[in-house]
C-alpha cells in the first residue's frame, strides 16, 4: 500500500520515503507513518508497522537496515531484535517500531502520538 509522504526535502524526508519502499516490498502491514514536529526533537518522524510472525518482524529489519546503509551508508541502531516480538530501528531521523500484531495492539504506541481524532484502519 503506497503512503502519502510529505514531499520533503529534508534529510528526514528522504529517509522516510526509503523506509516506507522498503516495508512495503517486504509485506509490512498496516504501516503508519507520524511526523513528529512539534511533539518531539528525538526525530522528524516516526513509523509503526507489522510483521504477521516473529520470523517476519526479523526480516523486515534485517532488509530495512541493509537497504538504508546501501542507500545512506549509515547504519541504525537496533534493539529487540533477539526475540522479534518489536524490534526498534533508530535510523537518526526517522524512529522505525515494527510489532507482531498482538504486541502491537498491547502497547498502543499510535495513539499516544496520533492527534486524538485520526484513527488508523486495517487494510
Amino acid at each position: 500500500m503506497a503512503h502519502a509522504v510529505p514531499n520533503d526535502d529534508r534529510p528526514g524526508g528522504r529517509l522516510l520515503r526509503l523506509i516506507l519502499e522498503s516495508l512495503e516490498k517486504d509485506k509490512a502491514e498496516d504501516v503508519v507513518p507520524i511526523a513528529l514536529s512539534g511533539k518531539s526533537e528525538m526525530a522528524d518522524y516516526m513509523v509503526i508497522a507489522s510483521g504477521r510472525s516473529s520470523r517476519q518482524v526479523i526480516a523486515m529489519s534485517d532488509k530495512l537496515s541493509e537497504r538504508l546503509k546501501a542507500e545512506t551508508g549509515r547504519s541504525c541502531r537496533v534493539e529487540g531484535k533477539a526475540n522479534g516480538d518489536w524490534v526498534l530501528l533508530d535510523c537518526g531521523d526517522v524512529v522505525v517500531h515494527i510489532f507482531r500484531p498482538e504486541v502491537r495492539e498491547f502497547y498502543q504506541l499510535e495513539k499516544m502520538w496520533l492527534p486524538a481524532n485520526v484513527t488508523t484502519a486495517s487494510v
